[in-house]
């Protein structure tokens, strides 16, 4: 009788690695103001593409890792409403016996837009940008931020491709102002009409909106690659 003794070899699977490569958003190349040359600095910033910015008197920038062909940003802004002062919306002044208590002027349509595009950008907003704290800002229009807003979004190469705002007061009527806002932000932003969209809202009488007491807006933009 045979007898057949078989060898079995045990085949061991080798493990594989596999790396996963992670890109970052954002690479932060912060740098400050020095004389005439821009020196590293450790403090953090924040920008697109080639864009920088000074905030608190040093520039960041950073280069994302991947270009994006559009971005959405949303602004908020509320002031409270005082007597003797002017009130200023979206550039235009607006007939009432109460305006916007602010450092600048007080315009809440136009600082809500300035958020929502330097949202859009990955940005700093608006009061680190343009600090109530500094003296130079006191009583400046608000198209002063808006149009530095509006180049930061051009050098981050960038457009407006439409927006949308929402202002909420109880008073007055804006129903016989929209057209000459709506062509004042169209010359601000460098926006055909078409893509600017404004409504407002009241508060129904409810807590300082609706008492008169106060005036706020809301804007979602969308900004397009050029």
């Amino acid at each position: 009788m045979a007898t057949h003794i078989f060898s079995c070899s045990s085949i061991l699977a080798k493990p594989t690695t596999k790396t996963i490569h992670y890109k970052s958003i954002l690479f932060p190349n912060t740098t400050r103001p020095h004389g005439n040359k821009l020196v590293p600095s450790s403090s953090s910033g924040f920008a697109v593409g080639a864009t920088s910015v000074a905030v608190d008197g040093r520039t960041s920038s950073a280069n994302p890792s991947k270009s994006l062909p559009f971005r959405v940003g949303h602004g908020f802004d509320l002031h409270r409403l005082e007597p003797g002062y002017p009130l200023i919306i979206g550039g235009i002044n607006i007939p009432h016996e109460r305006g916007c208590e602010a450092h600048s002027d007080g315009d809440v349509l136009l600082h809500c837009i300035v958020d929502a595009i330097l949202g859009a950008l990955g940005l700093p907003d608006i009061g680190q940008l343009f600090p109530d704290s500094d003296p130079k800002w006191k009583g400046a229009a608000s198209s002063v931020f808006i149009k530095e807003a509006v180049r930061l979004m051009h050098e981050a190469g960038y457009e407006i491709g439409n927006l949308d705002a929402t202002l909420i007061l109880q008073r007055p009527k804006l129903s016989p102002h929209k057209e000459a806002i709506k062509t004042n932000l169209s010359e601000l932003l460098g926006a055909d009409p078409s893509v600017l969209n404004l409504k407002a809202k009241t508060h129904e009488k409810v807590d300082s909106l609706g008492e008169n007491r106060s005036i706020a807006a809301h804007t979602v933009v969308l900004l397009m690659r050029k």
